[in-house]
């Protein structure tokens, strides 16, 4: 499992998509998920890196995994997801500031993909956080934390990616074209 986690820690990075000890990758089997560790380097992921812990309730674990783990257990409890990735899209964050509830995607893909992309707030590792990301992830395959960064589900974690570089990529045509017409 870490090894998977590896791999997309490394594109993430790799990609843009965030620095390197930001942003945190989990996936869930059964009544348990795997998240990365607080402050791990997510281009450097090791056995070591990650930390297993309790689906339905907080451990002491949790001290040690990613400050977000309250976000991801709340998603996996309102979704089907499986798979979750927490990026720090620079786009996505310019475009969540410059909106207020949502962003719509004016590329085909992103119409595709999403429709809307919703923005939601609460600060990083809150329940706020937890309930509202949660909320919006249980109809959308993605969401954007205002000024912070991108949620993104998916049945695998090459799905939960794919969804978070759409978000980044419809952010970044939103942005230019959004730019061009202010000249």
């Amino acid at each position: 499992m870490w090894k998977e986690i590896a791999k997309f820690g490394k594109k993430l990075v790799d990609g843009g998509y965030l620095s390197s000890h930001f942003g945190n990758i989990s996936v869930r089997v059964g009544d348990s998920i795997t998240v990365t560790r607080s402050g791990c380097m997510l281009d450097e992921i090791t056995e070591a890196s990650v930390v297993t812990v309790d689906l339905n309730k907080p451990s002491s674990l949790d001290l040690i995994a990613s400050s977000e783990t309250i976000v991801h257990r709340e998603i996996y409890k309102k979704t089907s997801a499986l798979a979750i990735i927490h990026a720090h899209c620079p786009f996505a964050v310019i475009e969540s500031i410059l909106n207020e509830n949502s962003i719509e995607p004016y590329d085909s893909e992103g119409k595709f993909f999403f429709h809307e992309i919703p923005i939601v707030t609460g600060h990083i590792g809150t329940k706020e956080l937890a309930e509202n990301a949660a909320k919006a992830l249980e109809k959308h395959k993605g969401c954007i934390v205002k000024a912070h960064g991108t949620f993104a589900v998916g049945k695998i974690l090459e799905e939960a990616y794919v969804h978070t570089t759409m978000m980044e990529h419809s952010s970044k045509i939103k942005y230019f074209c959004d730019l061009s017409k202010n000249k």
